[in-house]
Parts: C-alpha cells; sequence; structure tokens
C-alpha cells in the first residue's frame, strides 16, 4: 500500500464513557443530546497520550498491528455484518470511543496481534491508561457469501470510505469540514464517539464529531451492494458563528491525465481515484466539470439553491486507460450526494490543490451554504451514494450522449492557442445529429476559433467536438463553457465546463 489512507486521529475521550458488553448503545436520539450538549462547553483539544508501543509506530510497524479475533476483530453485529476495532498509533494519536452492541469495548493493548518483525513480547502493556481506538472497520458478504469484505472504513479526523461491490478504496468522504479553501487554517473535526445502534439487513450507526467551532452528530444508515448507500442526517452545532461550512464534503486525487498537466512525467496515461465534478442543478442542467492538477492552489464555486445532486465520478473503466495493475484506478468507486429537503442558497464548491505524486489528497467538493450558520441547530439530510465507476451508475438524464474524454494540447502554428478535444458517447444508440451545434461561451478575456464537431471514424458511437481557445498575453486564468445542442435547441449532452489557467512557468 502506498496511500494517503490515514488522516488524523479523534479527541474529546472523556465525554464519552466506554460501553461494558450487555449495555445498550445510545439511541440515535440520545448521541444528537450529547453533542448539542459539547456544543454548550468550551471545546477541549485531544490530551490523551499515546503509551509504548502504540507511540513509536512507524507505516510500516503501524500495519503489524493486527485485531484478534473475537476480541478486537472479526466482531459479529447480527449476521450480516462483522466489525473490527482499530488500534491507535501512528497519525492517529487521539482516542475514539467506540460501542458495538454485545460487545465489551473498553480498549487494552492485549486485543491485538503485534507482528514481530517490529514487536518484542516485553513491548506489549497489560493496560494503557485512557487510551482508545482509532476508528471503525465494517465488513459484510459484498462481493462473495463465504467472505467478509470491507464495506465502510471510519478512521482518521471525520473521514469515511464506503466501497460498492466489484471496487477498491479511492475517494473517500467527511463527516463536515470547516474552512477548507478558505484565507484562514482548515480546521478538521475529529470523531470523538463511533455508535453501532443496529444491524440487521442495513446498519445503523452514528459518529460524534468535534472541532474549536462545533459540534456534530452524524446519523446514517449503511445499505451495501452494487450501489452502497448511506442516508445520513447531519445534526450541527455551531459554538461560534460559521460561514464556511462544508457539508457532504467529498475528498479525491487527480494528477493527470489526457488533460494534463504536462510536469507530470509517468509511464502511465492517467492517475486519478477521480476525473469530474458532476452537478445536477436546480435549474434542471447537469454541469459536467473535469478535475485539474493546476499549477496553483484554486477555488471554484457553483451557485444553487439545493441543488438535485453532485459528486466526484471515476469516468474510465478499462485497464487501459490508467495501466496500473497495483492501483487499479479502473475500479475505484464514483461518489453522489443527494440532498433530502430544503439546503436554501449556497454552492457546491471544488477545491483543486497541485501535486506531483498521487500520494496526497487534493481535490475537495462540498455543499457550502450562503447563509451563516449562528451557533443553535442546523441539520443536513442526504443520500450518499458509492457505487462503481463509469457513467451508468449517475441519475438518469434525458440528454444521450455524456463527455467520455477530455484532452487539450498546444495547437501548432497558432501562437499560443490551445487546442480542446472533447470525445462525446453514447449510453445507447446514437442519436441523429443532423445539425447538432456547438454553443462555446465567449471567455471575457481571449479569442475562441475553430469550432468542429463531427463522427470520429473507428466504428464507435462518439462525436469529437474540439475549438481552439487562444488567451490574451496578459490573461491568467478562463472559464470556458460549451453545450452540445440539437437543431430544436435540445440538450444532447451535461454541460462541459473547464478553467484553463496559465503553467507555473506562464505558458499555455
Amino acid at each position: 500500500m502506498k496511500r494517503r489512507d490515514f488522516l488524523g486521529g479523534v479527541g474529546l475521550f472523556g465525554l464519552v464513557p466506554v460501553r461494558l458488553a450487555g449495555d445498550a448503545p445510545a439511541a440515535p436520539e440520545a448521541l444528537v443530546a450529547t453533542a448539542r450538549a459539547i456544543a454548550d462547553r468550551p471545546y477541549e483539544p485531544p490530551q490523551t497520550a499515546l503509551h509504548p508501543p502504540f507511540d513509536s509506530t512507524t507505516y510500516d510497524s503501524y500495519r503489524g498491528i493486527r485485531p484478534r479475533a473475537g476480541v478486537s476483530g472479526d466482531l459479529a453485529l447480527g449476521t450480516q455484518y462483522r466489525a473490527d476495532l482499530l488500534p491507535p498509533g501512528w497519525l492517529f494519536r487521539d482516542p475514539v470511543a467506540i460501542d458495538l452492541p454485545g460487545h465489551d469495548t473498553r480498549f487494552s493493548p492485549r486485543m491485538y496481534h503485534y507482528d514481530p518483525r517490529y514487536f518484542s513480547g516485553q513491548d506489549i502493556p497489560e493496560t494503557a491508561g485512557d487510551m482508545g481506538f482509532s476508528g471503525l472497520r465494517l465488513r459484510t458478504t459484498l462481493n462473495a457469501s463465504d467472505r467478509w469484505d470491507d464495506v465502510l472504513v471510519l478512521q482518521g479526523a471525520s473521514y469515511f470510505r464506503a466501497l460498492a461491490r466489484d471496487t477498491v478504496y479511492g475517494l473517500s468522504a467527511r463527516a463536515l469540514s470547516l474552512g477548507t479553501g478558505g484565507a484562514g487554517p482548515e480546521e478538521f473535526p475529529r470523531f470523538t464517539r463511533i455508535v453501532v445502534f443496529n444491524a440487521d439487513e442495513s446498519l445503523h450507526f452514528g459518529c460524534l464529531v468535534d472541532s474549536p467551532s462545533a459540534s456534530a452528530a452524524l446519523i446514517a444508515r449503511l445499505h451495501p451492494g452494487t450501489r452502497t448507500t448511506l442516508d445520513c442526517a447531519l445534526h450541527l452545532f455551531p459554538r461560534v458563528p460559521i460561514a464556511d461550512a462544508g457539508i457532504a464534503p467529498l475528498t479525491s486525487m487527480f494528477q493527470h491525465n489526457d488533460m494534463g498537466p504536462a510536469r507530470i512525467d509517468d509511464f502511465r496515461p492517467a492517475v486519478h481515484d477521480s476525473d469530474a465534478l458532476v452537478i445536477d442543478n436546480h435549474a434542471g442542467e447537469r454541469l459536467w466539470r473535469p478535475l485539474a492538477n493546476p499549477a496553483r492552489v484554486q477555488m471554484s464555486a457553483f451557485a444553487d439553491n439545493t441543488p438535485r445532486g453532485f459528486g466526484l465520478v471515476q469516468t474510465p473503466t478499462e485497464f487501459a486507460r490508467f495501466r496500473d495493475q497495483e492501483g487499479a484506478y479502473h475500479r475505484r468507486p464514483s461518489a453522489w450526494v443527494t440532498p433530502n429537503g430544503d439546503w436554501g442558497a449556497g454552492a457546491v464548491m471544488l477545491l483543486e490543490i497541485p501535486t506531483e505524486n498521487e500520494f496526497a489528497d487534493n481535490i475537495v467538493a462540498f455543499w457550502r451554504p450562503d447563509r451563516v450558520l449562528d451557533p443553535g441547530a442546523h441539520r443536513f439530510d442526504y443520500m450518499l451514494e458509492v457505487t462503481r465507476p463509469g457513467p451508468a451508475p449517475l441519475p438518469a438524464r434525458p440528454e444521450p450522449l455524456w463527455p467520455a474524454r477530455s484532452a487539450s494540447g498546444i495547437e501548432p502554428n497558432t501562437g499560443n492557442g490551445r487546442l480542446f478535444v472533447i470525445d462525446y458517447s453514447a449510453r445507447s444508440p446514437l442519436p441523429a445529429m443532423d445539425g447538432a451545434t456547438l454553443d462555446i461561451s465567449d471567455p471575457a478575456q481571449g479569442r475562441i476559433a475553430g469550432q468542429a464537431l463531427y463522427p470520429l471514424s473507428e466504428g464507435q458511437a462518439t462525436w469529437r467536438a474540439s475549438f481552439i481557445f487562444t488567451p490574451a498575453p496578459d490573461q491568467q486564468v478562463a472559464e470556458l463553457r460549451l453545450r452540445l445542442r440539437a437543431t430544436d435547441g435540445t440538450p444532447l449532452a451535461p454541460v462541459w465546463l473547464h478553467r484553463w489557467t496559465r503553467t507555473a512557468q506562464g505558458g499555455i
């Protein structure tokens, strides 16, 4: 493994007692009430220190600490689920209290096996003070009836990662983000307690979350399958007015693909967990924004009023698009957020951060309300769907085409023109394209020329749109917007969006 799978720890352990076997887990209402009460107190940063051997673990030695079956691992939750209590150590230095029905969840170092390559028997104490777990892994018969596969991991700040059938770990979700992409330092709210209420066909759980600016409770119901869904309710209790909350945040990685950037020198044609932000807005449009690995940090806002949905999508499903057997990027899932109820005015925000490698998450998408969230109670309900990659799992749309591939490169003999190519594929037989037109919005600066639309001659159900954008000499950014329409003006594909920026060296 060579990824950024571990992201932080958790705190506020002293306010949430551990539960003994036979005690009933807290009800969802009680967890929400606890979050409300915590918000009425000043924030208390985590104080718990790790004891040996957990305090000096490295990436490799931490992976050598494994749950013991029946003690901290392979814990039955009904007949459909198994749970693993994840140990502290390495980056996970703050405790999380975990409540599981029918299980004693008091932390002890003796709950784990220790790889003798990194630990000796004398290293393992009998007790570890007030240390706790770092998170929870849930497993079910996701891919085969005789195997318990991962379906959800909650670990690190307020991050969680879910899997759909036939997928591998890729992008993450968070319970809450605060100050993401803002002028000041970002807060990373942390899980302080995870409670499984009950488990049957679905699994009902909740998480306490705390941060200097707010406390929260995320209540969710997990439904695994080809389309793994989490029905989520975020109960948010600010300590101070919050103008930069991130609701239903998704975090991913994009290094490069056919759109660049040219500075990435890699044998693989593409490396990414997601390659597009897709938004179904309140106006009825589908927006398709290919992701970028920019030269500088950039933030984009897509204003709306209770969007119908948004998500980070992994569109390629073929090994040849990545040629990475270990990374298996063609099996990384997509994630889609569907708001329930009125979220009001706000914007889907997209943060893109420069990266030179694949080990850091550099993409964040979330909903930011326009209104300031004052101290009190706020609730946001939504469904999070984790699906296989490709366009098929996205919500159905009337447009017959979708932008299957975007690419760009310098156009020779144009001075400083850049050619953009968008290949549209059909989900079903190609529609009649006679008279179809490209509608490309003129940028505030620069010039659009050379528009073309034609079918590819390889026998594929694909039409190619292309155009040349030439920036003004001192221009640094341009927002490009392309619509593909039938003769009567009916949209034939999602609205394609791209933010052009100069390279770090000032090139196009």
